[in-house]
């Protein structure tokens, strides 16, 4: 007994250091780790990922805990790009970005996620669209969207023709539309024929009538016409 006693003191600090090495794979992990972290850039290491990943934790909205995967808010980042771009990731956690399919299929893949789009307008009026169910295949399914359980903030409910979809670009066409649902909305997202939502849209300020759905809209709030300033989509594990 005494043997084991020494070698359990002689292998605490090892133990120790093992526990403090648990890489978190969401922000939910990191807020669970330390409630008092704000709102911010981390790096977290989804399960099954190739690489660390920079994300934006969202701590304040609807109970914190949020980790975002698609951000627009200034138009300084062109989200009209190709499937390697929205299968990898682009753009920068501190400002707009796109977090990137595989690693969104990775940190879903293992938990029960819900969802929660925020939104603004140029005119200061806040909504969301909360969802109870979210996550996707993998690539080899198209990165198909499953989301359910909607929960009405004001926003309406934008996404359910989109889920069942697989996700296109204007150079990877999965859409139900006869022509490329990206080219025609000048974005890329889980597109029926063609969509409610267009959050990887055009950025562009507030109404405009001179191009028809090619904005960062959200049907169901502002309609087809109307760009939001500000859009975010974020998951985080069921409680």
């Amino acid at each position: 007994m005494k043997l084991v006693s020494v070698v359990l003191v002689l292998l605490a600090p090892l133990l120790t250091s093992c526990q403090k090495l648990v890489l978190p794979v969401d922000c939910s992990n990191i807020y669970n780790n330390d409630n008092s972290r704000p709102s911010g850039v981390y790096t977290i290491y989804p399960i099954g990922a190739t690489s660390a990943v920079q994300v934006y934790c969202d701590m304040d909205s609807e109970g914190g805990r949020w980790t975002v995967f698609q951000r627009r808010m200034d138009g300084t980042i062109n989200f009209y790009r190709g499937w390697d771009q929205y299968k990898t990731g682009f753009g920068s956690a501190a400002g707009e970005y796109w977090l990137g399919l595989e690693s969104l299929y990775h940190l879903a893949l293992r938990n029960k996620y819900e969802l929660l789009v925020d939104m603004e307008d140029f005119e200061g009026n806040k909504a969301f669209a909360r969802y109870s169910s979210f996550s996707i295949d993998p690539e080899s399914y198209g990165y198909t969207l499953h989301v359910s359980g909607f929960i009405n903030g004001g926003a309406g409910d934008s996404l359910a023709t989109h889920n069942g979809q697989k996700f296109s670009t204007f150079d990877k066409d999965q859409d139900n539309n006869g022509g490329n649902c990206a080219r025609l909305r000048m974005g890329a997202f889980w597109y029926n024929n063609c969509n409610y939502a267009n959050p990887n849209g055009v950025y562009h300020w507030g109404a405009d009538k001179t191009f028809f759905a090619v904005g960062v809209e959200w049907y169901h709030w502002k309609g087809v016409d109307y760009s939001l300033k500000t859009i975010s989509m974020k998951v985080r594990p069921v409680q």
